[in-house]
């Protein structure tokens, strides 16, 4: 199945070179993935991924996706 995915901030550098803010791009799971099955995908560590939205509502690792999802990815807060 394909969703999009949408990477926040520091979160950007685990997606594919020349993404613009905010753009989503598209990667293949196998039926049935979790979002923990995406972020191992991606090689995002699951502590690096503080929010995470499946069509704009907040979602757990285990939550299952299905074709078209768009999941939206952010890291922790950061600020000083």
């Amino acid at each position: 199945m394909i969703v999009k995915v949408k990477l926040f901030a520091t979160l950007r550098s685990y997606g594919p070179t020349g993404i613009k803010l905010g753009e989503s791009f598209p990667i293949t799971l196998e039926e049935d993935a979790v979002v923990a099955v995406l972020l191992d995908k991606l090689k995002i560590p699951k502590k690096e991924a503080k929010l995470i939205m499946i069509n704009g509502n907040n979602s757990e690792l285990g939550d299952k996706l299905i074709e078209g999802d768009t999941i939206a990815i952010f890291p922790p807060i950061g600020g000083g």
